[in-house]
């Protein structure tokens, strides 16, 4: 399955509503469109948080984006990654055009 990064960032009200029962509803959201969460973590800096999870495909990717977003306030920015050797082989693929 495709791999997905989930960038989020706080707003306050967001912040205030923060708690474990708010986290394992992200976790329904995110297994009940098919998904499964590699990593989920708090982060200093230009992101709050930044979770790794594995989706069939884009669209249950952005509509758990989207219902995560409702739930929490929290404003995510969603991202399909590749590893290293997919980008490799894609960056040979390029320059052969």
């Amino acid at each position: 399955m495709p791999i997905f990064m989930m960038f989020g960032k706080y707003s306050t009200e967001a912040l205030q509503g923060a708690s474990p029962e708010r986290t394992k509803k992200a976790v329904k959201i995110i297994e009940k469109n098919g998904g499964k969460v590699i990593s989920m973590y708090a982060v200093a800096g230009e992101h709050d948080l930044v979770f790794t999870l594995d989706f069939p495909d884009t669209e249950k990717a952005m509509s758990t984006s989207l219902a995560i977003g409702q739930l929490t306030g929290i404003s995510f920015v969603t991202s399909p990654v590749v590893d290293v050797e997919q980008f490799d082989k894609l960056m040979s693929e390029v320059k052969s055009l």
